[in-house]
């Protein structure tokens, strides 16, 4: 088989895509769209999301050491794309699409009820990698659709249609 060179931007796809939900300080609520997402330790558990530098969550998040990653169905893509398109610096983007929040159990972060998944994290470290701080999260909580989760708490994620 023949092999020619690919774009390095994407080398890992596919990869689920995500949105993290975070709380600034002044209690404002925010959801972004996050690519760079993915486990990074099973003991203790903990998850990493990248989050450019110029975005506007970046700061609450920075700020409160704490962050939501929600897992997304398709069933979620146009609120997904949208969360990714738009900058609550420029419009309220949560009430545009009708997004329904929580208060989160363990972290002050809210979770998305209609996401299938939310992992509660807080942050125990970060890296800058080149244009993305890499937020590395030890998951404090996971909540997930009843009908997902097996008589162990695991999680059938066959059952979660990703984007």
């Amino acid at each position: 088989m023949q092999k020619k060179e690919a774009n390095k931007k994407n080398a890992l796809q596919p990869i689920s895509k995500v949105l993290v939900s975070c709380r600034g300080l002044d209690g404002e609520d925010n959801v972004l769209a996050v690519g760079y997402c993915g486990n990074c330790s099973y003991d203790p558990p903990m998850v990493m999301v990248g989050i450019v530098p110029s975005r506007y969550s970046y700061k609450m998040i920075k700020e409160s050491g704490c962050f939501v990653v929600n897992l997304v169905d398709k069933s979620y893509q146009e609120t997904f794309d949208y969360m990714g398109k738009y900058s609550k610096r420029d419009c309220d983007k949560l009430n545009d699409k009708n997004v329904k929040l929580q208060d989160g159990l363990k972290i002050n972060a809210p979770i998305m009820l209609d996401c299938p998944v939310n992992i509660e994290c807080t942050v125990v470290d970060s890296i800058m990698t080149g244009s993305h701080e890499m937020f590395v999260g030890k998951i404090e909580y996971v909540h997930a659709d009843e009908n997902m989760v097996d008589e162990n708490g695991e999680i059938d994620f066959t059952k979660i249609n990703f984007i």
